[in-house]
């Protein structure tokens, strides 16, 4: 789950790189429901759910490990056990960045892709929370979720 809002912030700053506006004549702007592309595009949605799995396998990994430690070494000062904790943290980190960036790569292909086609100058998230474009865009959910089947 944490995975999921992170994947929609890089969304929605995927979204902000994406916006190359157009210094003359009217700019023509697309827009997609993020939301609707982590639940609904197969590439994300499998994507979303490895990244998951992973943390979570990585997670009891790290704590059996943490636990086995202390085990052996009942002793163990409070510094050292700090230090555990943080490489473990700093592993599943490494992991989360690690999905982040493939789901970010996937979109903005796709998005490019979409872009292109349309001849979009920019592409903006529109969450049913804070809309963005309220008229005159166009909307390219349905196209970049047919792009990441």
């Amino acid at each position: 789950m944490k995975l999921r809002k992170k994947s929609t912030a890089l969304l929605a700053a995927a979204f902000a790189s994406m916006m190359l506006m157009s210094g003359c004549g009217q700019a023509k702007i697309g827009y997609i429901d993020g939301e609707r592309v982590s639940k609904e595009a197969p590439q994300i949605s499998a994507l979303v759910e490895e990244g998951n799995q992973k943390l979570n396998e990585a997670r009891e990994q790290s704590q059996a490990e943490i636990q086995q430690k202390m085990k052996e070494n009942p002793n163990m000062s409070q510094e050292d056990a700090q230090k555990l904790q943080m490489d473990a943290q700093r592993k599943l980190q490494g992991i989360n960045q690690s999905y982040a960036l493939q789901l970010r790569q996937k979109i903005d292909v796709a998005l490019g892709s979409v872009s292109k086609e349309k001849k979009l100058d920019a592409v903006v998230n529109n969450s049913q929370e804070q809309p963005i474009a309220i008229t005159g865009a166009v909307d390219v959910t349905d196209e970049v979720i047919s792009k990441l089947q």
